[in-house]
């Protein structure tokens, strides 16, 4: 797959606070940058989605729309939902990635569905435990770190942060291209034998893998620094962190210091959205909140992960476990 070119890439045009509009207008930008990279599958309520489309000057054989004649809203049961709406734009999404129709799939919707779909519709990839969802951190010198998992998995076992570990480097090294990705456990202190259960027992496990380079324990302050590329924890404390490092621009703004480069850097827009690692194919959740700057992300994401074949690579290297 990775000598093709072109790709089919779904959106679910009804997912995120300013459906559909927001993702038309993220689609267009997309198209503007990268035109033919991509033949884009729209897919939603018809009747919404058809006239913004062609108000936007959508329109063309890189444009398909598919009609989804169901919404899966916020406050719906993930399972119960997907299940019901059979013809919901994200049930409908995962069927064509599941099938080979499109190559990825990105959505701004509900969360829950979203991971309830890639587990158990796309399917984690043989010899992943439990797939994680990682968040990129501006780095003070201008690069990119990788902290996962940022809330999937709040308790986790030993085993699962080192293969947090595997998808954290292959993540880092073919899509953010940094060449030998340094991992970091984080944890309360530098020492080996630091930490509470689960870090002392996740420290040997990810010092025996010779998949990655693992540097050590890494704290608090070293985040935001070069110490470490992918940086492992638990769900619990990945969200905690991430949540905070997101406030930042929020304290940036009110304060007037939003237009500082690196702050600027904190906001969610430039990263669109979430991947969602160890599944089988690419999977990408938005923001609730996603702009059309977001959208955009979204789709150069994707396009990312179809082209460097990410989940190929993952499932190379856990069949190899």
């Amino acid at each position: 797959m990775g000598n093709r070119t072109h790709m089919n890439i779904g959106i679910d045009m009804m997912g995120g606070d300013f459906a559909p509009l927001e993702a038309v207008k993220g689609l267009q930008l997309y198209l503007s940058q990268h035109p033919g990279a991509a033949t884009v599958f729209c897919i939603g309520d018809e009747a919404q989605v058809k006239p913004l489309l062609e108000e936007y000057l959508l329109t063309g054989v890189n444009i398909q729309t598919v009609h989804a004649p169901e919404v899966i809203g916020y406050h719906e049961h993930p399972t119960k939902a997907l299940k019901e709406k059979q013809k919901s734009s994200i049930a409908i999404g995962f069927h064509l990635l599941a099938t080979g129709k499109i190559d990825a799939f990105i959505s701004a919707g509900n969360t829950g569905a979203m991971l309830v779909g890639s587990m158990f519709i796309v399917k984690a990839i043989e010899g992943v435990l439990r797939p994680t969802i990682a968040a990129i951190v501006p780095k003070i010198n201008g690069g990119a770190g990788l902290i996962l998992d940022v809330g999937l998995n709040v308790d986790c076992k030993p085993e699962q942060l080192n293969q947090f570990a595997i998808l954290g480097s292959l993540y880092s090294h073919y899509i953010l291209n940094i060449s030998d990705p340094k991992i970091g456990l984080m944890n309360v202190g530098e020492e080996e034998g630091k930490g509470d259960l689960l870090c002392q027992a996740t420290y040997p496990l990810l010092k025996e893998n010779k998949q990655i380079h693992f540097i050590g324990n890494i704290e608090g302050r070293d985040v935001f620094t070069d110490k470490a590329d992918v940086m492992i924890c638990d769900g619990f404390s990945g969200n905690i962190i991430l949540k905070m490092a997101e406030s930042f621009y929020d304290v940036a703004e009110q304060r007037g210091l939003h237009h500082d480069s690196y702050m600027q850097r904190f906001h969610y827009e430039n990263y669109g959205g979430t991947p969602v690692l160890g599944v089988a194919k690419p999977v990408i959740i938005g923001h609730g909140i996603s702009s059309a700057v977001a959208f955009m992300n979204m789709f150069l994401v994707a396009e990312k992960m179809v082209e460097a074949d990410i989940c190929g690579k993952m499932k190379e290297s856990f069949s190899s476990l």
